[in-house]
């Protein structure tokens, strides 16, 4: 039997290659001459960059950038392709895990460093970017980013307008002559799972702000900083709604409507707008990039999960996805999760043939995330489900 294991992290437990390990441990217990091919899986967010550097076999890249509030982080991506192609997380560089909660104010936080990121694989050699925008702590409209790309946002005076959305309140002028000249040989995906806005109720000031530390009295600002600066963009770039049904149907700014230009405060909208991104489902990109198709269509059964299992599973998260393959194959597909929703029950509808919980008695949260714990309650329960099958 030769069985093909795909799993998301176990958020704050596994990461994607530990969880597929511990499967595959399960699995060769049950069946110690099964063939097991372990792919690293994500969906844009954390672990994307160690998923796909590792499955081709790339390399990582340290780099010590500008932080969300502005003081110095350690940020890592991955290049791979032989050095043609560069894998980023933007939370390395402006996550919301790297403020703590007392300090979260969405006002002022600022994207600069992924932009020093990219521009730090520009001139390594790269001109291939896959970028997952997950997990941000920021809503400056990636404005932070093309600053550090060379863009220039000023004032009324001609001067720079500082970061964060609060200094886009004095926007009057965008110029782009200064953005990196490299920048016109380079393509950027996006990995990108949200369908928000940029503005309005459904925009990332009203949805994510709240996460991000915003206060009720600081949403409409936010989001009218937004507005005016999306109307600047679209008159400075009006071929960017060329290529969407509905553009110019009464609508103001540059793609301000299309989906995902919301997602990470904006970050969406600004590789579309300035930097010409394609924005895609984040585990498409990832399964792409490690040739899922390709072991699925060899194997005779997929083992897949994610920390827990409920209704939003079915809602493009990568356990989903990979079911998607399988069944284009005819292969049966069983999931594996810390936790299982009541509602889980909808991804029988998504190609998930059966789904069970590791845990096997009942201990606390912190007791069934630790690493080790998590890891041998995964193995212990593959290879039981094994078991049966491989009889």
């Amino acid at each position: 039997m030769r069985i093909v294991v795909a799993m998301d992290s176990f958020k704050g437990s596994l990461s994607s290659l530990e969880a597929g390990n511990a499967v595959k441990a399960g699995i060769l217990k049950a069946d110690p001459n099964t063939v097991v091919d372990v792919l690293p899986l994500a969906d844009g967010g954390e672990g994307t960059v160690q998923a796909i550097t590792s499955a081709a076999d790339g390399k990582l890249v340290q780099v010590e950038v500008t932080g969300p509030l502005g003081d110095a982080v350690s940020g890592e991506y991955g290049i791979i392709h032989g050095g043609r192609t560069a894998v980023m997380e933007m939370c390395s560089a402006a996550g919301l895990t790297l403020i703590p909660e007392d300090k979260r104010d969405p006002r002022f936080t600022t994207t600069y460093g992924v932009g020093e990121m990219i521009r730090d694989a520009i001139n390594r050699g790269c001109d291939r970017f896959l970028i997952g925008i997950g997990g941000s702590a920021t809503n400056d409209g990636g404005v932070g980013m093309l600053q550090a790309l060379g863009f220039h946002f000023l004032d009324a005076d001609g001067n720079e307008i500082s970061r964060g959305n609060d200094g886009l309140k004095s926007l009057v002028e965008i110029r782009d002559e200064g953005a990196i000249s490299e920048l016109a040989d380079c393509t950027f995906r996006i990995m990108c799972d949200v369908t928000n806005p940029l503005c309005g109720p459904d925009g990332c000031s009203a949805v994510y702000g709240p996460q991000k530390g915003a206060t009720p009295e600081m949403i409409p600002e936010m989001d009218r900083i937004l507005q005016a600066y999306a109307k600047l963009a679209g008159e400075k770039y009006p071929e960017s709604d060329a290529d969407y049904p509905g553009a110019g149907a009464g609508r103001r700014g540059v793609g301000a409507d299309y989906p995902g230009a919301g997602a990470a405060g904006g970050m969406g909208f600004a590789f579309r707008t300035f930097l010409r991104a394609e924005l895609t489902p984040g585990v498409e990109i990832v399964m792409e990039e490690t040739g899922l198709e390709g072991y699925i269509r060899h194997a005779d059964l997929v083992i897949t999960g994610e920390g827990r299992l409920d209704s939003q599973t079915a809602k493009g998260k990568a356990p989903v996805g990979v079911a998607r393959i399988a069944k284009m194959y005819g292969k049966p597909v069983i999931a594996f999760a810390g936790s299982v929703r009541e509602d889980a029950e909808v991804l029988h509808e998504h190609g998930i043939d059966a789904f069970f919980s590791i845990l096997r008695e009942i201990i606390s949260p912190e007791e069934a995330m630790r690493p080790e714990r998590a890891k041998q309650n995964l193995a212990e329960t593959v290879y039981e489900v094994l078991r049966i099958i491989e009889r």
